[in-house]
């Protein structure tokens, strides 16, 4: 690999060159980035340590908790980090890094999602097989393939990424390393490697959330035979769940399935789909969800 590049490192060119913008953006990321770890990790512990950890819904809820905070963790610390000095340096090693675990982590909280989405479509569209179909085996073996799918997504990309040629121009402009960035510094044709990597990010994104779509389709066209108040429970969660989904696929849309080039919106449209989303998933799933509420009070008020 060294004999095709001659970069040991990237320089990010960050969100703004503006010093007080930079110093706002601190402060805002700085209480983001605060509020999703103690807000990810108060769902956690309060699903691990009630009986609520035993329901399908909510052991899916923790793992999108725990890839919450893995996700974020990949780009946000160095994001907070570079808004205090004017030099933002990623070395090579670690640019590489970044870019394996955004898709990584990227992939399997998309199938988190998409497993969730099956889990509320089995307990309203099939009530009585519900316990049968989502058994803890059947849960087990569902995350199991959302890891198993994020690696069968980020290893091919990271492989195409890797043998890349830099040898020239190494700065980024963005916050972060991610491939389309990466591909515009390359000294080859990037041509099909683009191509590659918009079928593999976006199709994907796309795919997923056209599944995702028609599934609350089907389930809302279900709900129309349920009592007032079983719509109005199903709807309290199956809106928690929509409300993410829009957050994170709408702008992971707009940012891979399209030609391979850089456009001054993606900044703004990645800190949707890196901080915002993911800060906001703990409030959504928690101020919409009374049986998620009653736990957490339950398990602090008797710590």
């Amino acid at each position: 690999m060294e004999g095709q590049r001659n970069v040991s490192e990237f320089i990010l060119l960050g969100l703004s060159h503006d010093q007080n913008m930079q110093i706002f953006c601190f402060v805002l990321f700085l209480f983001c980035y605060a509020a999703l770890l103690v807000g990810n990790l108060l769902i956690l512990v309060s699903i691990r340590c009630s009986p609520l950890f035993h329901q399908p819904m909510y052991y899916f809820l923790s793992h999108l908790s725990t890839l919450d905070i893995c996700y974020t963790s990949s780009v946000t610390p160095k994001l907070i980090a570079d808004l205090l000095v004017e030099r933002k340096a990623i070395s090579y090693g670690n640019c590489m890094l970044q870019v394996f675990a955004m898709h990584f982590f990227g992939m399997i909280e998309v199938l988190i999602l998409t497993v969730m989405a099956f889990d509320r479509y089995a307990a309203i569209c099939k009530p009585l097989h519900y316990l049968l179909i989502m058994n803890r085996t059947r849960c087990n073996l569902l995350v199991l393939a959302a890891w198993a799918g994020g690696a069968v997504h980020s290893f091919p990309q990271f492989c195409m990424v890797i043998r890349l040629p830099f040898c020239g121009p190494n700065e980024i402009d963005h916050y972060f390393c991610d491939i389309f960035p990466l591909l515009k510094v390359a000294c080859t044709d990037t041509y099909i490697t683009g191509v590659l990597m918009v079928v593999n990010s976006g199709m994907v994104t796309l795919v997923t959330f056209v599944v995702l779509f028609f599934s609350y389709v089907i389930i809302l066209f279900t709900l129309r035979n349920h009592s007032a108040e079983g719509r109005r429970k199903a709807l309290s969660t199956c809106g928690s769940h929509i409300t993410v989904i829009v957050l994170f696929f709408g702008p992971s849309i707009f940012a891979y399935l399209r030609p391979p080039t850089n456009f001054p919106e993606d900044k703004v449209f990645a800190l949707f789909y890196t901080i915002i989303a993911p800060m906001f998933n703990p409030l959504i799933y928690t101020l919409r969800n009374s049986e998620m509420k009653n736990a957490m009070r339950k398990f602090w008020c008797q710590t």
